[in-house]
């Protein structure tokens, strides 16, 4: 997968560069976070899928580029790296898309703040206490309170750090682009739906995120069925 003509919007238009190769499972909420920091950074880059969740187990050759197990995993220009957070930087200072974070002392930590809310509160409430509870193990209608009040509380900090239209202000950052992908679970299960709607601010900021050709070009493939049942856009 390149995206040639986000490619020739980075800082140097005259430099040509070294595609990328990502690691991960296109179902995953940290290789998508990943790809999505790839594609507004213009940076060329391929997805090798490699299934966390396999019988097999993971094969020796990927352990050797990740070796605590996790997703995704990274390769530039002879480069490897793994975690998430390190690949992002790493994105962002080879492409010179800096503005991926905001200019701001104060602005750049609450996009921090975003992000690091999104690792430990957002990820584990919204998208394996409310999604996986509910639409892979089949829980419609069946979540307690205190599960649906974990992904509430987190929703309801969000909404009051948030600036407009983006989290952090009038330009996508990486605490848009860390939020993204656990939102859009989130939204595939019914009571997540429902939950989103008690916050019109970030519905609107969805709203934003959702038609950009980053969060389309790396649509989980249950959206893009959604999508397909619906007749449009999930």
């Amino acid at each position: 997968m390149y995206n040639r003509d986000m490619a020739n919007k980075r800082k140097d238009p005259g430099k040509t560069m070294e595609p990328a190769t990502l690691y991960g499972a296109e179902y995953s909420v940290y290789t998508r976070l990943a790809r999505l920091v790839l594609e507004e950074a213009g940076v060329p880059h391929g997805l090798v899928e490699v299934d966390v969740f396999s019988d097999s187990g993971l094969p020796p050759e990927y352990l050797a580029k990740q070796p605590f197990g996790k997703i995704p995993a990274f390769e530039h220009d002879g480069f490897h790296l793994f975690e998430t957070d390190a690949i992002a930087q790493y994105v962002i200072d080879v492409s010179g898309r800096r503005n991926l974070m905001p200019d701001g002392i104060r602005d750049r930590a609450r996009a921090t703040q975003i992000m690091r809310i999104m690792d430990n509160h957002g990820y584990r409430s919204m998208v394996w206490g409310v999604f996986v509870e509910e639409v892979e193990r089949d829980r419609r209608g069946l979540l307690t309170m205190d599960e649906i009040d974990r992904a509430r509380d987190v929703l309801a900090v969000l909404a009051g750090l948030m600036g407009q239209p983006f989290l952090v202000g009038e330009r996508v950052t990486l605490a848009d682009l860390w939020t993204a992908p656990m939102i859009a679970y989130l939204r595939l299960a019914p009571t997540g739906a429902a939950l989103l709607g008690e916050f019109p601010a970030l519905e609107s900021w969805w709203g934003h995120m959702a038609t950009r050709p980053s969060i389309m070009a790396t649509r989980y493939p249950m959206e893009i069925n959604a999508a397909g049942k619906k007749g449009g856009a999930a």
